[in-house]
């Protein structure tokens, strides 16, 4: 590291600073030791201004956004102690946020040999409870450019429900989404600290972070500030799956699209920033393959969504397509959607057959956990990979491309079949915290 920029690595202390709004702007302030502020800044468009009881709820949910996106730059130097000089929002927020830095970055620690467990030096505010706000009946939708939250959006609107698309950060492919789905939207901006970039280019840790867990905390800002009573987030059942287990304890690429995280932070929210603020996943019942078979039946989205996440990079290349063909989110996909679509329309998609390269063979056996652990992306659990795979070989236009035949021939014997039937993927099971009055719109899902 230069002179200008000390190695993040060889601090003591990561520092949560300050945060401050002014102008629909939110500048949220970290550092390492004694060292200059790194600032990363959150563009609110037309913000408005708030009565007293809102802004003081927009003001509290903005210094829980500034604790939890601190992990993003924490992890540069993943350092044994985390000092806020702000007062936190009582044991609870604190118990929280250890989880953010500790569970949020297993797969950060686990690919870097790293132990990461932060001591924490917080002071404590009183765990006053939260008003109910009054506000709007209304649902700001994150979308991501994927079929989840695509068939939460056409879900919600098919029930009725008042909905506004949002995203953060600048994606024209999540633009083009919401643009076909014609709803209200909104776009925020999120700039990162250039510090950051420079840090990583020098050398420091750099990882997966639970960015899920970081704009939840800018979209409950978002809900405070426009007015909406919740935020309809599309994450499955299968994401609260570990990706593997190392040394006793669980690794989960998405921690924060799980039932702990929500359940948790949705709690949080009602009880320390505003008592009628919903948090919420509408899928969180369902398995990947029901929310595809939910989406099979959205052609209007078919020439304008992705999943491969090499189209969000934050730098480096994106494919030329909107599918690489090559990443575990693209195997992911074309194998959860192919029991749902005619071949000819799922290959028209994807631009290829990715089942009848024999070169693609180690990407799918990862999905199936064999030979291969579960790749570290958002994808299925491996058991529901394998019950769309033993479908295929059973239909006459799919069983003789190279991948289903090799699986037919080589690994079927191996699996018991009593396990390997579709139909109870199909099946809505698990906790969720959708509203009751939501409830029609969660079982129309799996219709």
């Amino acid at each position: 590291m230069s002179a200008a920029l000390p190695d993040p690595r060889t601090a003591r202390r990561f520092r949560l600073l300050d945060c401050d709004w002014q102008d629909g702007t939110a500048t949220l302030r970290y550092a390492f030791d004694e060292g200059a502020p790194w600032s990363e800044c959150i563009v609110f468009p037309d913000a408005p201004m708030l009565a007293p009881a809102r802004r003081a709820a927009f003001l509290r949910a903005l210094a829980l956004l500034h604790a939890i996106a601190g992990v993003s730059y924490y992890k540069a130097g993943a350092v044994a102690r985390i000092v806020s000089l702000q007062p936190l929002a009582g044991a609870d927020t604190l118990a929280l946020l250890q989880s953010v830095y500790r569970e949020g970055l297993a797969e950060f620690a686990y690919r870097n040999a790293l132990r990461v467990d932060p001591q924490w030096d917080a002071p404590l505010g009183a765990a006053e409870a939260a008003p109910a706000l009054g506000l709007p009946r209304r649902l700001l939708v994150p979308l991501g450019g994927g079929k989840d939250s695509l068939v939460t959006l056409e879900a919600l609107r098919a029930g009725g429900a008042d909905v506004t698309a949002v995203w953060v950060g600048d994606s024209p492919l999540i633009a083009a989404c919401a643009a076909r789905a014609g709803v209200p939207t909104l776009n925020i901006r999120r700039t990162l600290a250039p510090e950051l970039f420079a840090a990583n280019r020098a050398g420091a840790w750099n990882g997966h972070v639970p960015v899920t867990a970081i704009n939840s905390a800018i979209l409950a800002c978002a809900a405070l500030l426009y007015g909406y009573d919740g935020i309809a987030f599309a994450n499955e059942r299968s994401a609260s799956s570990a990706t593997l287990e190392y040394d006793g304890t669980p690794i989960n690429h998405q921690w924060s699209k799980g039932w702990d995280f929500e359940q948790r932070y949705a709690a949080l929210l009602r009880t320390t920033v505003a008592a009628d603020l919903r948090y919420f996943s509408l899928l969180r019942p369902w398995s990947e393959l029901a929310v595809t078979r939910a989406f099979a039946r959205l052609p209007q989205y078919f020439d304008v969504f992705s999943s491969c996440n090499r189209n969000f990079r934050i730098l480096g290349p994106r494919p030329a397509d909107r599918w690489c063909g090559q990443c575990p989110k693209c195997h992911f996909v074309f194998l959860a959607l192919a029991p749902f679509l005619p071949k000819p329309r799922l290959l028209a998609i994807f631009g290829a057959n990715l089942l009848d390269d024999e070169t693609q063979a180690e990407g799918f056996d990862a999905l199936i956990e064999y030979r291969e652990h579960k790749p570290f992306e958002c994808v299925g659990e491996a058991a529901e990979a394998r019950a769309a795979l033993a479908s295929l070989a059973a239909r006459p236009e799919w069983r003789e491309d190279a991948l289903v035949a090799r699986f037919r021939s080589e690994i079927l014997p191996q699996l018991d079949a009593d396990a390997l039937a579709l139909e109870p993927w199909l099946r809505a099971a698990g906790p969720h915290g959708v509203p009751a009055h939501l409830q029609p719109v969660l079982d129309a899902i799996g219709t």
